[in-house]
């Protein structure tokens, strides 16, 4: 389901290498509980579309999936990262960030997050020099 509105927010971010891209997670609440029932993961490489998030799920994903399967797919390397440090360029307590537009599923409690929201991601604490010290490893 494509997402209707842009997102920012301040919360916890951790940002992480996968195949060569930096991405961010971050956590993001819809009411004032702070639950943090929506899971934020985009892109921060500049150049690099949130479709390529997708791709990456596709191609790791047993052949005929849907997005279901690639959503969770998808937490589970963020929540990999946050929990055991997996890829990890920085990991910040409260970081301001950004998403831009792009695409969101339904995760129904997976990784203890109700959906996921993918798209850009800007983060204001992380600087250009830790995103670019990492050379996409992979171009396919």
């Amino acid at each position: 389901m494509p997402v209707d509105e842009n997102l920012s927010g301040r919360s916890r971010v951790t940002v992480f290498r996968m195949f060569g891209t930096v991405f961010g997670y971050a956590t993001h609440s819809l009411d004032d509980r702070g639950i943090g029932e929506v899971a934020v993961v985009g892109p921060l490489t500049p150049g690099v579309e949130w479709g390529r998030l997708w791709q990456m799920a596709r191609t790791m994903c047993r052949p005929n999936t849907g997005d279901d399967e690639h959503a969770r797919w998808i937490m589970a390397q963020a929540n990999r990262s946050l929990t055991c440090g997996s890829d990890m360029v920085v990991k910040l307590a409260v970081g301001t960030w950004k998403l831009q537009r792009g695409k969101r599923a339904n995760l129904g409690g997976y990784c203890h997050r109700d959906h996921l929201w993918t798209g850009v991601m800007t983060v204001e604490e992380v600087t250009p020099e830790q995103v670019a010290a990492y050379e996409p490893i992979y171009t396919a």
